[in-house]
């Protein structure tokens, strides 16, 4: 099992901020701490993250021994990875619709590098690409996704199709039931404050103890199924 906290851009533009929610998402049992890369990025704009600042988010994770993982949604964001060693990468939806050929670079380029890729605003049958090294991920891009958005949640998951489930509900169950059918990676929101509307991420995000929960239940959940339970 793989439990990523998407940090994204619930540190409101507060930079230091990250400080804290990546040592939380540790001590949350978080696997990876994932942030946003080439998205509201402009000058001004609540996620600016440069060179300098990506170096310092990935110091930082190391310090507290979790993995670092970035969404990358332009060829500037691209642009800045490629300069750094990085276990894998992570693809947003919103790329494989809007910019699908700086997606089929990314997966060109990196044969070797674990690729991870959501599938919420893909509506075509066949997947995009058949390389091995990437896993999908069933997304609803719905944000917060309500039970009525959820029709079409896969009633079982596996390595062919979907790996794992990018999690845009409000609360911790739609990940369990997740899990429950053989999810193997869970990406949730993670905030430190569900309140806070900076930013619409917030309310669908788990807090640290949420998060803590989600953990647990979903590695005893996940010891069931490996059991043959």
């Amino acid at each position: 099992m793989i439990f990523i906290a998407e940090i994204g851009m619930n540190y409101n533009g507060n930079f230091n901020l990250c400080y804290e929610l990546i040592k939380q998402a540790k001590f949350s049992g978080a696997d990876i701490a994932k942030f946003q890369l080439g998205w509201r990025d402009k000058p001004g704009e609540i996620n600016q993250l440069d060179s300098k600042k990506v170096i310092q988010l990935i110091k930082w994770c190391n310090q507290f021994n979790i993995e670092p993982m970035f969404s990358i949604i332009s060829e500037d964001a691209y642009k800045i990875i490629k300069k750094i060693k990085i276990k894998r990468i992570k693809i947003a939806s919103r790329s494989l619709k809007y910019d699908f050929n700086l997606v089929k670079k990314i997966v060109k380029e990196n044969k070797n590098k674990d690729l991870i890729i959501s599938l919420g605003m893909w509506n075509k049958k066949q997947l995009p690409f058949k390389e091995k090294n990437i896993k999908y991920l069933w997304c609803c891009s719905k944000y917060p996704t309500f039970n009525e958005d959820l029709k079409k949640f896969p009633k079982r998951f596996n390595d062919k199709v979907y790996f794992g489930y990018s999690d845009h509900t409000i609360g911790i169950e739609t990940c369990l039931i997740a899990i429950s059918r053989g999810a193997k990676i869970i990406e949730k929101h993670f905030t430190l404050d569900k309140s806070n509307n900076t930013i619409r991420d917030h309310a669908l995000s788990a807090t640290p103890d949420e998060f803590r929960h989600l953990v647990n239940l979903g590695k005893e959940i996940n010891k069931k199924i490996i059991s043959g339970i």
